[in-house]
């Protein structure tokens, strides 16, 4: 049984005054119930007016949502925030500096007591619930201030899931985390929302993050999504010359078309068919797929090593000045300015159009 659409957006654009683009491009996707999706692209790309666009705090030129299968915006109808019952989670948590931990997390249930939707006698137990959840249950009495920035982040999710949403929005939820802290506890969120089985839809501009967390990914460039599906499927086989250098942050090797064959400085690969037709191209390499050995006749010159604890990735040079990266085991250590030469761990790579891209 296909599990039900939390979220459908049909052809949503947003464009602001004096932007000579749409912030929001045409976007269309959907999100099935239970599932975590991560809108990744850089700076700019329009996927925090996405996630306001949803949350119904900007309102779109044209384009619809459904949540839960119930129209919110377009086609006629346009629903405020505070009716499309969904959680959000700011970038700064945005908490109440004068309420404590339990307040915090039961000012929105106070809302749904006024509308009737919750007994006045279960918000305690809702907001002990939701606190339960996080793990701050012995923190309930103390106020931000005194919280590291992890908890406060698990009292900004607490907060939102108290009320029972059908979908939690998360703005950049880790970027003011150390990186330790960021690492465990975005796999905590995650574990979180699994186990209460709320979608969620969340920002980031951090590659790792949005691999490692999303069940779903959406890369977005210039307000249009370039490319939506699984983490793995996105990593593994990019469908853009942009979505393979921002994913992957992999190298790109010209390319020159012989044949059935591409040559380049790393050696020569099968051209596939209906892939690249142009003479010219780039050959997509990450940096896991670069192997390097030492060789006194190579092409490559390495001019930076950086030990990693698990690796090492070197920067190598080519003749033409050109930089490129590796990533190795630790088990053989090549010295800096030494004289390398690179073969490519996969036997037939990516190869993409030879065209400017703006990153």
């Amino acid at each position: 049984m296909n599990p039900a659409v939390i979220l459908k957006l049909d052809s949503l654009t947003k464009q602001f005054v004096g932007q000579s683009s749409p912030a929001v491009d045409q976007i269309s996707l959907t999100l099935p119930q239970g599932d975590l999706l991560g809108l990744l692209g850089p700076s700019g790309c329009g996927k925090t007016t996405l996630l306001r666009i949803i949350a119904g705090f900007e309102r779109p030129e044209s384009g619809s949502i459904e949540l839960s299968g119930r129209a919110v915006c377009g086609r006629g109808v346009w629903m405020p925030p505070e009716r499309r019952n969904v959680g959000v989670v700011f970038q700064d948590y945005a908490l109440f500096p004068h309420l404590s931990v339990f307040d915090n997390v039961a000012f929105g249930l106070k809302t749904l007591v006024r509308h009737g939707k919750l007994a006045a006698a279960e918000m305690s137990t809702e907001a002990e619930r939701a606190i339960a959840l996080v793990g701050l249950q012995k923190f309930v009495q103390r106020f931000p201030h005194e919280l590291s920035g992890g908890q406060q982040q698990r009292v900004a999710l607490a907060r939102a899931i108290a009320p029972r949403p059908i979908l939690i929005l998360l703005d950049e939820p880790f970027s003011n985390l150390d990186v330790q802290v960021r690492l465990y506890l975005r796999q905590e969120v995650r574990d979180i929302l699994k186990n209460v089985g709320i979608s969620s839809v969340f920002v980031t501009h951090d590659q790792e993050e949005a691999l490692s967390i999303s069940d779903c990914l959406a890369v977005m460039q210039a307000g249009r999504i370039e490319q939506f599906g699984p983490p793995e499927s996105v990593y593994q086989q990019p469908n853009s010359r942009f979505v393979a250098g921002f994913v992957t942050q992999a190298n790109f090797v010209a390319a020159e078309r012989q044949g059935k064959m591409w040559r380049t400085l790393l050696g020569t690969f099968p051209a596939v068919e209906k892939a690249v037709q142009d003479q010219v191209g780039e050959l997509m390499v990450r940096q896991e797929d670069l192997q390097l050995q030492a060789n006194s006749e190579g092409n490559l010159v390495v001019r930076d090593r950086q030990f990693l604890g698990r690796e090492y990735r070197y920067t190598v040079t080519t003749a033409q000045g050109d930089l490129l990266y590796a990533r190795t085991t630790t088990h053989q250590r090549l010295e800096i300015g030494q004289t390398v030469s690179g073969t490519v761990n996969t036997q037939q790579p990516q190869v993409f159009s030879q065209l400017p891209v703006n990153q």
